[in-house]
């Protein structure tokens, strides 16, 4: 039984070392109640009763790894301000390396604000640059990491679209990664998934699968099967890996495919949902496990994190509860 192998890792005790290169932000919450509108412009006021700060991006991809017991090494780029200095020491305070996490004077650091009444989001306020790195920045970023992607079991990609990976900083890092036979695994954002050529896995969600493939909509099997060709045509992937929101995930690859219903029982929070999926994929086959096997864990874990409120984490503990319901 999959559980029964998922407590010999536990026992076995062996921690695998993991590279999560990605786009770097922090969100930020504000939270209150709203039981008027302004004077000013028909929108509500928020008492605010308090605010909170989480990793996000492929920070919140790290922070994931960790709380499984994984050795966590963070690349990425942030501003050089107050933001990047707050979002290093949550790092710090995480027990995560971010060695590999340099400093751009040119943009901010990427926050997210979300202003909520309750459970109820009001509006988002989101300050970043999405411009693509210098070309001295590039090259730095890549020769930084040459030793550490050397040195992992199993690297992962974290794209939001936040100018990290252009075309050629993500073919060289694929490239470096396969010349070491080291996996990759992707979670892509944008419409060109040429530059994700040679990954293991690409994990989109329904609607980044149905741009990438320039399909209008998939409502079926067949039409998903049809969307994953074209982009594994594109990438020559060995899996295209999508979530499904309320109908879980599907495992696909040329020939097959495998469904995965959905374990969530009550949906609060989808925010940072997709990074726990692509952190519980990346941590269990880095211990040795498949991918159907890593893909079953992770729809347990996204079910844990939905029921909480920001970018949440889970363990490999509450993943074993969630599966013995």
């Amino acid at each position: 039984m999959l559980t029964d192998k998922v407590r010999k890792i536990q026992q076995d005790g062996r921690v695998p070392n993991i590279l999560v290169i990605g786009d770097l932000m922090i969100d930020n919450y504000i939270i209150g109640d709203a039981t008027r509108l302004s004077p000013e412009a028909p929108v509500p006021v928020v008492n605010v009763k308090k605010e909170f700060s989480t990793l996000g991006g492929a920070a919140n991809v790290a922070q994931n790894l960790y709380a499984f017991g994984a050795k966590i090494s963070l690349a990425g780029i942030t501003g050089d301000d107050a933001d990047a200095s707050r979002l290093i020491d949550i790092l710090g305070e995480e027990g995560i390396n971010a060695d590999g996490v340099l400093k751009d004077a040119s943009r901010p650091t990427t926050v997210k604000t979300r202003v909520m009444a309750g459970s109820h989001q009001l509006v988002r306020v989101d300050k970043e640059v999405t411009n693509h790195l210098s070309e001295a920045l590039q090259n730095d970023f890549i020769k930084s990491l040459e030793n550490e992607i050397a040195n992992t079991d199993i690297v992962v990609l974290s794209d939001y679209n936040k100018g990290l990976f252009s075309f050629d900083l993500t073919q060289q890092l694929i490239g470096t990664a396969n010349r070491h036979g080291k996996k990759v695994i992707i979670d892509p954002k944008g419409l060109n998934y040429e530059k994700y050529k040679g990954a293991h896995i690409i994990k989109p969600n329904r609607k980044e699968l149905a741009d990438a493939a320039k399909t209008e909509k998939i409502t079926n099997i067949e039409e998903l099967q049809a969307a994953a060709k074209t982009v594994l045509n594109q990438t020559a992937a060995d899996y295209i890996v999508v979530t499904l929101s309320e109908q879980g995930m599907i495992i696909l690859s040329e020939l097959t495919y495998k469904l995965l219903p959905v374990k969530a029982t009550s949906v609060f929070d989808v925010t940072g949902a997709g990074d726990t999926v692509l952190a519980t994929m990346a941590y269990f086959m880095a211990q040795g496990l498949n991918v159907e096997e890593a893909c079953e864990l992770a729809n347990h874990a996204a079910a844990i994190v939905i029921r909480q409120t920001g970018s949440a984490v889970t363990t490999i503990d509450e993943i074993l509860q969630d599966m013995a319901r």
